[in-house]
């Protein structure tokens, strides 16, 4: 005989994964937008590139951000696999929908809203750790103001290194020195945004009873990894255009930069279990290094647009998840509680 309930817990993983899957597809263009816009490479090879590196990052990384997601923002002890199906249903449409308009807005932040909203509607406003959410919610503004002061700076000082050389000769090496940025910047996109996928199934499996104790199993690591990979190998086109040459002309050089500053930022954050934004930080560092090359370079009609969706992303997977509660409890007939 069929156990109803096992087979609803691996939809749900399922469902998981699938997020994961948006997660990378959309986050693509982050890992990959500089890197092509400036031409280094094509963007057939980058997509390969970033997630070859999304992959491996599940070497050198622990599970600090996957322990913050999965205890330390919501009451454990007060959801179910209905709240975490609901909570991925709002993270899965946010980003398909600011995918199909082109923003780049935050998998992260839609995935913590929506997992928000639809604990919220289960167990009220109680259910919320508030000392969990001050980092995230700090990291907000603190991400993309990081990584526009690291690009800044990092333009500002090769460009005073480099200012008695050829154009050609650091044309050449930039383009080498990219390769490297840009892997960087894959790593860390990997090693914090797949944590929160492994964190939310690792969360199932603990309010399922399939787990005693709090921890991550190694399989959810590896199917975590895996499927984030798979998502950025499907590339976010209509986004790379956004990151990559709407808010501002890239060189090599200021790829490199831009990379560089987020790689850092990510790898601090993703050291500190913080569940940061890699989208806020990169579209932070590309406006700090087009800043420092002009003022006037950047577009930030553009980036204020971006802004925008930062805000609403939250509110907007929140209400899409309580929605999703909702209809699932009335399809399923248990009713709201």
């Amino acid at each position: 005989m069929v156990d109803l309930n096992l087979v609803f817990i691996g939809f749900v993983i399922l469902i998981a994964l699938v997020f994961d899957f948006t997660n990378g597809m959309h986050d693509a263009a982050n890992s990959i937008a500089t890197v092509v816009s400036t031409r280094v490479l094509s963007p057939r090879i980058a997509v390969i590139w970033a997630a070859f590196f999304n992959f491996v990052a599940f070497f050198i990384f622990g599970t600090a951000v996957a322990m913050t997601i999965g205890k330390g923002m919501i009451d454990i002890q007060s959801i179910n696999e209905t709240v975490i199906l609901a909570a991925l249903i709002g993270a899965i449409c946010w980003n398909l929908l600011t995918w199909y308009l082109g923003l780049p807005s935050s998998s992260s932040h839609a995935l913590i809203g929506g997992y928000a909203g639809a604990a919220i509607v289960k167990s009220g406003f109680g259910v919320i750790i508030p000392g969990g959410w001050y980092s995230t919610l700090i990291f907000i503004v603190l991400a993309p103001a990081i990584g526009l002061v690291l690009g800044y700076a990092l333009k500002v000082g090769t460009s005073w290194m480099l200012r008695n050389q050829r154009p050609g000769p650091v044309n050449k090496w930039s383009r080498v020195l990219q390769l490297f940025s840009a892997a960087l910047y894959s790593l860390g996109h990997g090693g914090n945004d797949a944590q929160k996928t492994m964190g939310i199934i690792t969360s199932l499996l603990f309010a399922s009873g399939f787990l005693t104790e709090f921890h991550v199993p190694f399989w959810v690591v590896v199917i975590s990894y895996s499927a984030i990979a798979l998502g950025t190998l499907t590339g976010g086109w209509r986004i790379v255009k956004t990151m990559g040459q709407k808010i501002t002309r890239l060189r090599p050089i200021d790829g490199f930069c831009a990379e560089t500053a987020s790689a850092i930022s990510i790898f601090l954050a993703t050291h500190l279990g913080v569940p940061v934004s890699t989208t806020h930080v990169i579209t932070g560092a590309v406006s700090g290094v087009g800043s420092a090359n002009r003022w006037t370079a950047v577009h930030w009609g553009v980036t204020l647009n971006i802004v925008w969706a930062w805000v609403l992303t939250i509110p907007g997977a929140a209400i899409i998840a309580a929605a999703a509660y909702f209809l699932l409890n009335l399809i399923m007939g248990k009713g709201i509680f």
